[in-house]
Order: structure tokens, then C-alpha cells, then sequence
């Protein structure tokens, strides 16, 4: 079966399933299908040049294919490794993280664990130790929204 497509579609074979590959790492991208498709570009380009050669057989290129496809997702799992540089802003997108340490003026009282705070232009719900509106806290951990205090 395998070898009647191959031959069926000829040298083109290869570089259709490249293309084929590479558009579906657009429409599903996770940076996976592109190396797979790479290396049926290669032997795509390798059939080009050895397609009316004796030793050019269908399971050689199948070899090379898994062999190529292997290589190429492994240089590209190195190559994207080195990519998680420490940021200059570690806390950007986790704001909550961002407020343990700061104190605030409870604005709602802490009843049954529950409260609100205003930290800068933003109202967050708080945890804690009942306390009356008005007592300072700090905020000590952030998980998800919710801030867990206590009195400053």
C-alpha cells in the first residue's frame, strides 16, 4: 500500500505531505508538525535528486524519514530550550504574586474568613482573620484572585 502511493504520486509524494504537515502546524500550532513536515521536505528534495536510483527504495525513504524526523523535532526541542530567559518584569502577568508584601486598609470587614481590600484602583477579596473595617494588613500569599492577609 505504502509502496503503490509512493509510487502513484511519484517524487511529489514527499513534498505533499510536507506541505500537508506545515499547513496543519499553522491550523493547530504547538511547534511539533513542523518537524515533521521538515523531514518529509528533505527526503522530498533527496527524491529529486535520487529518484531513478536502485537503492532509492520506498522503505529507505521511510527509514530516513523517522531517522530525519526524529533528528529535526530533537534540534528543535534544544534550539526552543534556550528560549526561557529570566525577564527583567518576572511578576508582569501575575499580579496577585505581585501584591504580597503591600499593605492596605481593609475597606470591608474580614467576617468568617472573607473581606475586601482596595489596592490601588482594584477591589480584591480577601482571607483572613476576622478583623473590622479600617485595620491595616498586609497581604502574606496571592493564589489565583484571592489574597490571604493579616494584620499589619
Amino acid at each position: 500500500m505504502v509502496q503503490e502511493l509512493i509510487s502513484g504520486l511519484g517524487l511529489w509524494s514527499w513534498w505533499i505531505l510536507g506541505l500537508v504537515l506545515l499547513a496543519a502546524e499553522l491550523a493547530a500550532p504547538g511547534v511539533f508538525l513542523i518537524w515533521i513536515g521538515l523531514a518529509a521536505v528533505v527526503i522530498g528534495a533527496l527524491s529529486l535528486l535520487f529518484w531513478e536510483a536502485a537503492f532509492w527504495s520506498w522503505q529507505l525513504q521511510l527509514l530516513l524519514f523517522a531517522v530525519l524526523s526524529i533528528a529535526f523535532a530533537l534540534a528543535g526541542r534544544r534550539f526552543y530550550a534556550g528560549r526561557n530567559q529570566t525577564s527583567d518584569e518576572p511578576m508582569l502577568n501575575r499580579r496577585g504574586e505581585s501584591l504580597v508584601g503591600r499593605t492596605a486598609t481593609l475597606q470591608e470587614p474580614i467576617t468568617e474568613g472573607r473581606g475586601r481590600i482596595r489596592l490601588d484602583d482594584t477591589w480584591w477579596p480577601v482571607m483572613g482573620p476576622d478583623l473590622p473595617a479600617g485595620t491595616r494588613v498586609t497581604v502574606v500569599v496571592a493564589s489565583g484572585r484571592d489574597l490571604t492577609v493579616e494584620a499589619a
